[in-house]
């Protein structure tokens, strides 16, 4: 979890989302918490894999979880022995499969998936609603389209796909009392996309576990983890 600073932590981040522009127009994740977590009262943790030993790729991830739970107002442990809670993380992406399909407004010379403001033809007034790092756009619940998003697979202004290679990935983590093991929060999420670089898929896993957090016990919501305009 020390391996990485917080400094690269945040540029991580930041590059997860951007690569993410140049083959879509957002990450749909499907999201499922279970959650019976104390409030923040001094607790510490440690973030450690699922199975086997740590390795510098997962320094990486673990370093941008533990700024999300510090951001809730968790502490962060020098060690597993010292913490007061264990932090599981997993995660992985299949090797993919070729979808066949035809984007509907390829031929309309109005449709743009980084439409923001102003009369658009499709959605009316305000453009297509989104869930921003920044807050939300839009007349809409933020996890309007989330994992069912009609646009994930848009090429940009009047692109068209005829066939790509879509990717399923996911990331688990769990928190336990390390005293007595008890469970205190499960966390799944699933998402499909155009690329299957855990360095930029990873941190977006993270990014949607985390919106909300720690979210309602055994809800699952759909959300978007939206592409920058480059």
């Amino acid at each position: 979890m020390n391996i990485i600073s917080k400094l690269t932590g945040a540029a991580l981040l930041g590059i997860g989302a951007i690569a993410l522009t140049g083959c879509a127009t957002g990450l749909p994740t499907q999201v499922t918490r279970y959650q019976a977590l104390p409030a923040p009262a001094g607790q510490t943790f440690y973030v450690v894999p699922e199975s086997g030993a740590p390795t510098l790729e997962f320094g990486q991830f673990a370093s941008l979880v533990a700024r999300q739970l510090e951001a809730q107002g968790y502490r962060p442990a020098g060690s597993p022995q010292a913490a007061n809670m264990l932090v599981h993380l997993s995660y992985g992406v299949d090797q993919g499969h070729r979808i066949y399909t035809e984007d509907p407004f390829a031929r309309s010379r109005f449709y743009d998936p980084f439409y923001r403001g102003g009369y658009d033809p499709f959605f009316g007034a305000y453009g297509r609603p989104y869930w921003s790092r920044f807050g939300y756009y839009g007349a809409r619940s933020p996890f309007y389209y989330g994992w069912n998003d009609p646009f994930w697979y848009s090429g940009g202004y009047g692109g068209r796909i005829d066939s790509y290679v879509e990717y399923r990935s996911q990331l688990n983590m769990t928190i336990a009392r390390k005293a007595d093991n008890q469970p205190l929060f499960e966390g799944h999420v699933k998402a499909r996309s155009q690329t299957d670089e855990l360095g930029v898929l990873v941190p977006n896993l993270i990014e949607a576990l985390f919106t909300g957090f720690p979210g309602r016990n055994g809800e699952t919501v759909k959300i978007t983890v939206p592409a920058r305009k480059a």
